[in-house]
């Protein structure tokens, strides 16, 4: 038997990608950031909690660019490009996805206290670390915010979306758990 350590980073991932079974129903979606590197971070996420996809609304840098900022995970993750808010919202409601978008503003309650509901794909909507979510898509989403008992005011966006990533999937993986009991 080979050890893991004597594979490339690659072979590990292809041969954990032949024993996970299915993508969870859970996308990510962010707007694109003024640093490629959380995108890349989020790309890790997205391939690292079995998300179905990442969107990302704005330009996508090329996979020379992204590949080594994601860990070499880049061409393990469905990236579906948006031009603008209005073009992701439209897909959004073509695929009939619950949108949940992290940010805070009046209306947005604890991700501890959210119960996602499964009957229909998630989207899981992190903004721009400057700007936030946009507007728009704040208008057709759930919203909520990571509470922080700490002296800080707000995480970074690939940090939150990690935290959004682990309580979704944390709620989903519960469920099923139960269901085969």
């Amino acid at each position: 038997m080979i050890r893991s350590r004597n594979l490339s980073r690659r072979d590990r991932y292809d041969r954990k990608l032949k024993e996970f079974t299915s993508n969870l129903p859970i996308s990510l979606c962010c707007v694109n950031f003024m640093h490629d590197g959380n995108l890349g971070y989020l790309i890790r996420s997205a391939a690292c909690f079995g998300a179905e996809a990442l969107h990302v609304i704005g330009s996508v840098p090329k996979r020379s660019v992204l590949n080594p900022l994601s860990g070499s995970l880049y061409d393990y993750v469905k990236i579906v490009n948006h031009k603008n808010p209005t073009a992701f919202l439209d897909y959004a409601s073509t695929g009939n996805f619950k949108i949940i978008s992290a940010e805070l503003c009046t209306g947005a309650e604890p991700i501890d206290n959210y119960e996602f509901d499964y009957s229909s794909g998630l989207i899981l909507v992190v903004g721009n670390e400057t700007s936030g979510v946009p507007i728009e898509i704040l208008n057709k989403s759930d919203k909520v915010y990571i509470p922080m008992p700490g002296v800080g005011f707000c995480l970074n966006t690939s940090q939150a979306a990690n935290i959004l990533l682990y309580e979704a999937t944390s709620q989903y993986c519960e469920l099923k758990r139960r269901e085969t009991q």
